[in-house]
């Protein structure tokens, strides 16, 4: 009986951690040197210069974290806090404190990569769906990323 309900209970762990990590990401290439894109995305609140749902990014600071607070095109807001950032490397992650999005436990990192003569922007995310089932949550944020990226290598090319 104990050997059952202890298999029973690593299998139901097992399959809940499995289906409750989502993931997206999203690449894009860039006519331009590493040095230039990660000038225009290494601010943490530069995302209002390029990303086309951001309205307005105020940073602010938590103890020795960045936070930025993200008034969106459409009403609403998300807030977000810096969790690692790496200039040399030409990438920063974070998280989501609050917002309208469906999702919960986000942690994202986007970063700048040489490709040749230009570069390659990767923006890529872990989380769980919130109000909203798998897919609604993953086509969420691919949109994010599908819509910031494109607006990006726009303006930066």
């Amino acid at each position: 009986m104990l050997k059952t309900t202890l298999a029973a209970a690593v299998i139901l762990a097992a399959t809940t951690g499995a289906a409750c990590a989502l993931e997206a990401s999203k690449s894009v290439d860039i006519k331009a040197p590493p040095a230039k894109v990660w000038e225009a995305i290494g601010d943490f609140c530069g995302i209002a210069q390029w990303h086309p749902a951001i309205a307005n990014c105020t940073p602010s600071m938590d103890g020795t974290k960045h936070i930025r607070t993200l008034d969106l095109k459409g009403g609403g807001q998300i807030v977000e806090r810096q969790t690692s950032r790496h200039d040399k490397r030409m990438e920063y992650s974070y998280t989501i404190l609050s917002g309208p999005l469906p999702v919960a436990k986000y942690h994202s990192t986007i970063k700048v990569t040489p490709n040749g003569d230009g570069s390659t922007v990767t923006w890529s995310g872990t989380f769980v769906a919130k109000g909203a089932d798998d897919a609604k949550a993953i086509a969420a944020i691919q949109g994010v990323y599908d819509s910031g990226l494109t607006s990006l290598a726009q303006k930066v090319q």
